[in-house]
């Protein structure tokens, strides 16, 4: 004998839908776009939409391009800088040396 539940082995939404249900898709166009790896992907876009020049690779994450013979580079990644990498690279040596001595004399009172 069963127990009670009158839908086991159904899920919410099963059953038969039609167009008629869910209206009409959409017209779409299938894209190949191809990343440094050779990866193929093949997304599927609305036929008024605009194609973007690049998409990213769902298997490298590279960029991929509809080239198949030239995709995009990878982009490279920069290395994470510190604070203090970043002050070096906008103050030299001289500037560091006049910002620490005008801190100073504002600490000793002189200013």
């Amino acid at each position: 004998m069963a127990s009670g539940n009158a839908i086991r082995g159904s899920r919410v939404g099963a059953g038969p839908m039609g167009e008629a249900e869910r209206g009409e898709s959409a017209p779409r166009t299938r894209i190949s776009f191809w990343c440094a790896n050779k990866h193929e992907t093949r997304p599927s876009f609305a036929a008024e939409a605009v194609i973007p020049d690049t998409w990213d690779c769902p298997r490298c994450g590279f960029p991929a391009g509809q080239d198949e013979h030239n995709p995009p580079a990878p982009s490279r990644n920069e290395p994470y800088k510190t604070h203090l990498a970043y002050v070096r690279e906008r103050r030299s040596d001289a500037d560091g040396e006049a910002i620490l001595a005008e801190a100073l004399a504002k600490l000793r009172g002189e200013i």
